[in-house]
């Protein structure tokens, strides 16, 4: 699976989209309130994209295992120091609610999930980050 992510920002305008395999998707974030930049920070971009993931992944893992969700809720925090400094932790909480399963099932499912969450595994890993000039 190929990605890309891209954001053109100007004086008032902010446009953000990404390309998976060729599909090209919108998505809307404001620009700030005084002209330039976005609106939403790359930490929290960051921290939506482990949310985004492991809510997918649920829903994938879930229909792989003939188990019936119904809703997924997933809590992504942590801190970052002074500009520059990475995350010093990252926690997140998971809610699912099904009424067809015991709660032991989706337990495990959770667990499953935290293993196979790709962007969670990416940061974990470590993945080198390039400029290209």
């Amino acid at each position: 699976m190929n990605i890309s992510a891209s954001i053109k920002n100007s004086y008032q305008a902010n446009k953000v989209s990404v390309v998976t395999n060729g599909n090209v998707k919108e998505i809307q974030i404001p620009g700030k309130t005084e002209g330039y930049g976005s609106s939403v920070n790359g930490g929290e971009l960051l921290f939506l994209s482990l949310a985004t993931c492991f809510c997918n992944d649920v829903y994938r893992e879930a229909a792989r295992k003939k188990i019936t969700i119904e809703s997924v809720e997933v809590t992504v925090a942590g801190e970052f120091g002074k500009e520059g400094e990475p995350a010093a932790t990252i926690t997140y909480e998971v809610k699912v609610q099904s009424t067809s399963h015991s709660s032991q099932e989706i337990t495990t499912l959770i667990q499953e999930v935290d293993q196979v969450a790709e962007v969670h595994n990416t940061l974990r890993k470590g993945v080198r980050v390039t400029l290209i000039e």
